[in-house]
Order: structure tokens, then sequence, then C-alpha cells
């Protein structure tokens, strides 16, 4: 089975660009559109109602562009907003949560780590998925304030070490070894968080995951391309300066107003 059809990706920003990477090195024949909603950035701070709303502005969009497959490359959106999505629409969505089980199940201090968005924390899905794993000691920190400073160009600055060193000592104290980026513009800043963690400190985030199980998808129902490789489309609601830089200005980024 074949379609020429793009793969949709849409998140909160700037920050989704992790998993479309994961994707486009996996599936680098694949056509895909990105949508950088950095315009409503961070959805972390949002009532449920207020992100399925923009959740259904973004699909409704890279329908019109016609998707064949839409991944939600927002932890935040995948735990408020996948439900209603795929109740809504009858296209295919990957969503991305917090990797909790590899970490809780190879955890030998039992005792892990995550940061995250505050409105993937409070979410009912997120809870459901901690709660299998009551053995294990979950230390969850909301990462206040990180999103904008990405959104700003601002990953390698003093304001963010702070940040990190006061949301990850705690966690460190603690005697965790795993950490869990809960959130996918979080791992824009693993090099940093390596420089505060101790090296016995496993980090994981859900690039790779949201990369295969989209494999899976392509395969199991709507088709992979066989069209010759294309460039990737990003689009961006707001000054497409720092989505330029993320990606080392390496592909063009349209601003777009959605």
């Amino acid at each position: 089975m074949h379609n020429n059809s793009p793969i949709g990706i849409f998140d909160s920003g700037i920050g989704g660009t992790s998993i479309w990477s994961a994707i486009h090195n996996l599936l680098p024949e694949e056509k895909t559109i990105y949508l950088a909603d950095s315009k409503n950035a961070p959805y972390g701070q949002k009532s449920k109602e207020d992100i399925i709303k923009l959740c259904y502005k973004n699909t409704d969009l890279l329908l019109r562009m016609g998707c064949k497959l839409i991944v939600v490359a927002c932890n935040t959106a995948t735990t408020n907003a996948i439900q209603e999505l795929r109740s809504k629409y009858t296209i295919p969505f990957i969503g991305i949560e917090p990797a909790i089980k590899p970490a809780a199940t190879n955890s030998r201090t039992q005792t892990i780590g995550i940061l995250a968005t505050q409105g993937t924390l409070n979410s009912e899905l997120f809870h459901k998925t901690a709660e299998k794993f009551n053995e294990t000691k979950i230390i969850e920190q909301v990462g206040h304030g990180i999103v904008q400073l990405i959104e700003n160009g601002q990953i390698d600055s003093p304001e963010m070490t702070q940040l990190l060193q006061s949301y990850l000592m705690p966690m460190i104290e603690a005697n965790i070894d795993y950490l869990v980026l809960g959130c996918s513009h979080y791992p824009y800043l693993i090099p940093q968080i390596k420089k505060i963690i101790p090296e016995n400190i496993q980090i994981i985030d859900s690039g790779e995951a949201v990369a295969k199980q989209t494999r899976n998808i392509l395969n199991e129902k709507v088709g992979f391309s066989i069209a010759k490789k294309t460039e990737p489309i990003f689009y961006t609601n707001t000054n497409p300066k720092v989505l330029s830089e993320i990606l080392e200005n390496k592909y063009v980024v349209i601003e777009k107003d959605f």
C-alpha cells in the first residue's frame, strides 16, 4: 500500500521539531508538514477546553493540506485532547506522553523524576499511567518558564541554567536514576541537563518511540510514500527566526496566520 500524501505534525511551538527530527530520520522519504503554534505557547497553562479547541484548529489546517496521518507532537495536547481528536476525525493520530513505563520498569532506586508542563501533569491520562507504577516513587516537577525561554531562543541562557538547577536538584537529592522529559521542547535542553545531573541518571524522551509508532501506522493503515525525497514544510504563526535557528537554518520556514 502506497500513499504519497504528507504526514502532519503540530506542537505548541518549536519543541515538536525534536519529534519531527526523529520521524524524518527514520522515514526520510516521507513528506512532512509541521505547524508551530507558537502564538499560543505554552499549551501547558491553558484549560483542557482551550487545548482541545487549539488541537481542532491545527488538525483542520493539516487536513486541508491533505495529510494522511497526524502526529500530536505535544505532551500537553496528547494528554488532554487525543481522545477527543480520535472521536471527531477519521484520520489516524499518534500522540506522545511522558515515558513513565521504561523509566519505572528499569529504575533500580525505584525513584524517577518527571519534568513536564502543568497541563500534562494535571491530565487524567498522565495520572492513569502513573497509577500503574505505584511501587515506584515518581517525583513530578512543573517546568514553569522553560517553554517560554526556548520559544524566545534562550536555550543556553543563564536564566535557563538557573531554572533547570532549581528543578533538578531536588530530584537528584531524592536519588532518582531516570529523568523523563515530559514535553517535546525539553530534548533541546539535554546538553544543559547533563551538566547538572550525575552520569548515572538516564534521560528519556519520546522521539524514537513516536517515530517507530509512525512507521507502524503507515505500514498498517495509511501506506508509505514512494515519491522522491521532498523538502519538509514548516509553518509558524510568529516570527520564524527562532524556528529557523532550531532547524539550523537548513529549511524554509513560512510565517502563516492560523
